[in-house]
């Protein structure tokens, strides 16, 4: 496998709603090509642009766009096993996870400020967006993160967001409707492939490429023997 990744890039800095909503879009097909053509019309130069350099940073597609098997093992994947899946992506993505010096589960907001800068040299507000998809992307994935970090930023997640919409929508309106439907279609976690995750080896960034490559190839084939469907309801 060829790191997608090999010079350190720009993290991803555009808002995690729009890289969700584009990962859940591609559900009903992933073209052989990610390009302007493919996502112009639904967002700006700049929006589509950023979610570019999200996707190539993450590992999901490639230098000239094409698909990654991460990136289909992640658009098929539900509950669970998305979770795990993310876990996976943020951990190889962000270098400073592996680093012994710093500890998300106990690290201030100014260390990841620090950790954010010493690795990617970004400040400012490019700084504090890259932070926001971080976080937000840990939560997705259910990776505990520090109490001191989440009470300085005052994370505002995908989940959280349409349970407000839900809150303050008006009973017997279109926009409680589709509120209703945006609960109803949060990921439930599938039993049997927790069951199964906890038998399957925990993914360590440091392993070879070749033993990652084996590692999600793995994985491929255990999401395939078990119908998405089956966790989807």
């Amino acid at each position: 496998m060829v790191d997608v990744r090999d010079k350190k890039t720009l993290p991803p800095y555009v808002s995690y709603r729009t890289f969700r909503n584009f990962i859940d879009g591609l559900e009903t097909g992933i073209p052989d090509r990610i390009d302007r053509s493919y996502w112009g019309d639904r967002y700006s130069g700049s929006s589509g642009t950023q979610l570019m350099t999200a996707l190539r940073f993450l590992g999901l597609v490639d230098s000239t766009g094409i698909p990654t098997t991460r990136m289909r093992q992640l658009v098929s994947a539900k509950g669970a096993q998305r979770s795990e899946i993310l876990k996976q992506i943020g951990h190889t993505a962000f270098d400073f996870l592996s680093e012994r010096s710093f500890d998300p589960r106990g690290a201030t907001y100014s260390q990841l400020e620090e950790a954010f800068y010493n690795n990617y040299q970004v400040t400012g507000d490019v700084a504090r967006k890259c932070i926001k998809f971080f976080i937000s992307l840990e939560n997705d994935a259910g990776v505990p993160l520090s109490p001191f970090i989440m009470k300085k930023t005052k994370t505002i997640r995908a989940s959280t967001g349409r349970k407000k919409t839900t809150a303050r929508a008006i009973p017997g309106t279109k926009g409680n409707s589709i509120a209703q439907q945006s609960e109803s279609a949060m990921p439930v976690p599938a039993t049997w492939y927790e069951m199964v995750l906890t038998k399957f080896p925990t993914f360590d960034p440091a392993w070879s490429e070749d033993v990652k490559l084996k590692w999600f190839e793995a994985f491929d084939t255990l999401l395939k023997k078990g119908s998405p469907s089956h966790s989807d309801g």
